[in-house]
């Protein structure tokens, strides 16, 4: 009679992304993620062909929780890009290693910075076009330059440097908008 599996497959991403969350995605090795699963390494392997594929999947649940945190995020402001910013920034205070590995790593399984930020829902798009609603000519170009303030700030928040509060980073986003306009 076979054994019973005692692991899944998402029983073991969901231990990985703990250790993420945690430690950052350097952690995650085999053995150590086997240690925190309860289980030898051979379970890991026999589920995944190997830990670029097991990272893969983990990085595609990074972005769907990336996701769901800013679908999820209060609105504060009317102007585009500002809610999409106070999002990114709060994530990057609030998930530090999850940021870096989706939006500092060179690893990205494909995926462009664009795309991990724009998401299944296309946010970006929308903020363009809420610009172009607003009056503005080069929506895409105002993009570029209010992403550099937005991603300038989140990457800030990884080393400390960061410390503005809600307010002020709404008005740090507002102001930027107002200048990139103009």
């Amino acid at each position: 009679m076979a054994r019973k599996e005692s692991i899944s497959r998402d029983g073991i991403l969901e231990v990985a992304f703990a250790m993420v969350k945690e430690e950052g995605i350097f952690s995650v090795t085999a053995r150590k993620l086997a240690a925190k699963a309860n289980c030898s390494t051979q379970p890991i392997f026999r589920i995944f062909k190997n830990m670029e594929e097991m990272e893969q999947e983990l990085f595609l649940r990074a972005v769907a929780y990336f996701e769901d945190f800013c679908l999820s995020f209060t609105k504060k402001s009317d102007l585009p890009f500002v809610n999409l910013g106070m999002a990114y920034i709060q994530f990057a205070l609030e998930n530090k290693n999850i940021f870096a590995m989706l939006f500092t790593s060179d690893k990205r399984h494909g995926k462009t910075l664009y795309d991990l930020i724009n998401g299944e829902s296309g946010v970006v798009g929308k903020e363009i076009s809420k610009a172009k609603t607003a009056g503005c000519k080069n929506a895409g170009d105002l993009f570029m330059k209010i992403w550099m303030v937005i991603h300038g700030a989140a990457c800030m928040s990884l080393t400390g440097d960061y410390d503005l509060n809600e307010t002020d980073t709404k008005k740090l986003l507002e102001d930027s908008y107002k200048a990139f306009v103009d």
